[in-house]
């Protein structure tokens, strides 16, 4: 371990980039593809940010107890993110029961249609206003597409449930880098985290929800089930929600692709104002935009796994017990395999360039055993809102508006994303 080099020990570095996001990436720059370095807790990490190399590592089941305790308070019954391969795999088979089947996804897409036709609806009542800030308008969509496509209906107030999430993960996640204690978010944070499980509370007394009848059907007991679905809400909003958001981000200061992806809208669905289902395979140019936006900017700025054996990571012993860490936002900015890294440059995701690289040079939802059991619901959800949004809308950036990528579990904008955004004729 002492061989693979490193910053020297101490983890004071982390708070001081701004989060472990923007730490990866400045180890990485510095030290290369393979990096040792030191977690909060005295925790020592292998950092990989090789597509290669991971390769060695996508079977691992075990995640780090110490990374992801900032999670723990959210599971009363034991910490989700963190449970042993034995326990994970039946809750990982249940939920990709409910989440990956393309049936359902047809069969939803109505529904999310007419949520995504009714949120264009109000940016088009309130555009006269001034610029549309997308992160909490979009998250609040993305949360009512999971409440009924997986939880049997809608939530009651879906402005506040996504509030009180983010109140709940700057709290807690806070005291992950930060000396001492701040009693008043500490405050703030258990008081939302009790308003998140009256509301999951409420979605499990209506007793109509497909997911909790897989989870119950795999002997979840009920404290598991109202954690699990917990965190279904809190990943599936998040990250749908602020992939779209820099997607469209991207697109406003990059002409150039934008009228290519409104071209393409106009050709494939006419006068129509959404997309049906089997139109989503034909809008080539709005996935290579998508995919690009999530290689930028990924949903969740990185992963970790703990080996249960021995591994050859390139030069490198990495013995039985090390943290391995995925930091997806280097990987996905390797110059090895992705020239001049941070431009925009939707056309990396041709059929063809994708075959050239490595198969995890882009992993924005993860990879092997603890990948994102949503994922395929995630990008039909992402595209039909591309979709909608850019048929109807032209999005331009609003002059002055600096967005700045931050970690709140997943890779947030701290001020949010403001966009002006005009009516477009189709032609």
């Amino acid at each position: 371990m002492r061989e693979i080099p490193g910053p020297p020990d101490g983890s004071d570095g982390i708070g001081a980039a701004g989060g472990l996001h923007t730490y990866q990436l400045r180890l990485h720059e510095r030290y290369g593809p393979v990096v040792r370095f030191q977690l909060p807790g005295e925790l020592t990490a292998v950092s990989v940010a090789d597509p290669v190399l991971l390769e060695a590592t996508a079977a691992v089941d075990e995640r780090p107890d110490q990374l992801f305790e900032f999670l723990a308070p959210l599971c009363e019954a034991g910490n989700l993110q963190t449970l042993p391969a034995a326990e994970h795999r039946p809750l990982r088979r249940a939920l990709l029961s409910v989440l990956a089947g393309r049936r359902s996804h047809e069969a939803h897409f109505d529904g999310f249609t007419a949520l995504t036709v009714d949120l264009a609806d109000r940016w088009a009542r309130r555009a006269a206003d001034g610029p549309v800030e997308l992160q909490q308008d979009l998250s609040e969509l993305s949360l009512r597409m999971i409440c009924q496509y997986a939880l049997g209906g809608g939530i009651e107030d879906p402005a506040r449930v996504v509030n009180a999430f983010e109140t709940v993960l700057t709290g807690y996640l806070g005291r992950q880098y930060e000396r001492g204690e701040d009693l008043a978010r500490a405050e703030r944070a258990e008081r939302a985290l009790a308003y998140l499980r009256e509301v999951v509370d409420g979605v499990l007394a209506r007793g109509d929800s497909d997911l909790v009848a897989a989870l119950v059907k795999e002997g979840l007991g009920p404290v598991r089930v109202r954690d699990t679905v917990l965190m279904i809400m809190l990943a599936a909003h998040h990250t749908t929600g602020v992939a779209v958001s820099w997607t469209l981000h991207l697109l406003a200061g990059h002409p150039g692709p934008a009228a290519r992806v409104a071209a393409e809208l106009d050709e494939v669905l006419g006068d129509r104002a959404a997309p049906a289902y089997a139109d989503l395979r034909r809008l080539r140019h709005l996935d290579m935009a998508l995919k690009e936006s999530m290689r930028l900017y990924p949903p969740g700025p990185y992963g970790a796994r703990e080996t249960t054996e021995d591994l050859t990571l390139g030069d490198y012993h990495v013995p039985a017990g090390t943290t391995i860490f995925y930091p997806f936002w280097a990987v996905h900015l390797n110059p090895r395999y992705w020239p001049d890294p941070r431009a925009f440059i939707p056309e990396r995701f041709t059929a063809a360039e994708q075959a050239r690289r490595p198969r995890y040079a882009f992993i924005p939802f993860g990879l092997g055993p603890r990948g994102c059991e949503g994922a395929a619901l995630a990008m039909v959800e992402a595209e039909l809102v591309l979709a909608v949004l850019l048929k109807r809308f032209r999005f331009e950036p609003v002059a002055g508006h600096r967005v700045v990528p931050v970690e709140r579990f997943v890779l947030w904008a701290e001020h949010d994303i403001r966009l002006r955004l005009t009516p477009r004729q189709s032609s």
